[in-house]
């Protein structure tokens, strides 16, 4: 019988944004050796419609699988509330989703005021739409589709005057709304937490997804006895169907033994 245990974690995004979890993930189980799939020719996934959305999935699930990966983290809120329900029906492997944390933002707000700043394609979506609804109908939902951030990063302007121009035009107005939890559903969007801090202060709570995705993977693992137990130094891949350089600068300050690969795929 073949032993997965060694065999690596499959993540992908639409392009570099899923990075965050990848840091998530590799921090809680450092000894997981990954493979990382950027699809940037093709981002941002937000603006796609749902069948561009789940043939795009497929075909990333499909590269992994060659990759002869032991699990598939879904690391787009996009792909995963438009794509995930297909992907488990047609693949044998476990998939971890990621969705915008409402559910914790409706449990700590104090004005019962939440934003959601997200994509079009995931606030459209009909997961989306179910989770969204499930809440206590008190509170009030202040949804922000967050039009050209995506492009912005992949395109290497992170820290741009024009970053923090588009940016202020969807924060500040929340600020005016009574919004004190902000909800980032994008995994692009952590990377834009210290400059929504510097327009917010501490006057809005910030929640991601990141942590509680890098839960729910070490857990599933663990479920079907595929954690890695080998001491030797975990690998890891990060392949990218376009320019390299953003996604070489986002990983730049992690562990070493990273191999970055621009592939046509």
């Amino acid at each position: 019988m073949l032993k997965l245990n060694k065999f690596p974690i499959g993540i992908f995004d639409s392009g570099v944004g899923g990075t965050s979890i990848w840091k998530e993930i590799n921090t809680l189980l450092p000894l997981e050796n990954t493979i990382y799939l950027s699809d940037s020719k093709n981002a941002p996934y937000g603006d796609k419609n749902k069948q561009e959305i789940i043939d795009l999935s497929i075909k990333n699930v499909e590269f992994l699988l060659k990759q002869h990966c032991k699990i598939i983290v879904v690391a787009c809120n996009t792909a995963t509330t438009n794509a995930i329900k297909i992907l488990r029906e047609k693949y044998d492997i476990p998939f971890i989703g990621i969705e915008p944390a409402i559910k914790p933002a409706a449990l700590q707000t104090k004005t019962n005021t939440i934003g959601i700043l997200a994509t079009k394609g995931t606030l459209n979506s009909d997961l989306f739409e179910k989770t969204s609804s499930a809440i206590n109908k008190k509170i009030v939902k202040k949804e922000i589709v967050g039009k050209g951030l995506v492009d912005l990063i992949e395109s290497g302007k992170l820290h741009s005057n024009e970053m923090t121009e588009l940016l202020s035009s969807y924060i500040i107005p929340l600020m005016n709304e009574n919004v004190d939890c902000l909800v980032l559903g994008c995994t692009h969007y952590p990377y834009l937490i210290p400059q929504i801090r510097e327009i917010v202060g501490d006057k809005i709570q910030i929640i991601d997804s990141g942590e509680a995705v890098a839960r729910q993977t070490k857990s599933i693992l663990e479920k079907h006895s595929l954690i890695n137990t080998s001491s030797k130094n975990s690998s890891h891949k990060f392949y990218i169907n376009k320019d390299k350089k953003v996604l070489e600068i986002l990983i730049s300050n992690d562990r070493k033994n990273l191999k970055v690969i621009e592939e046509d795929f």
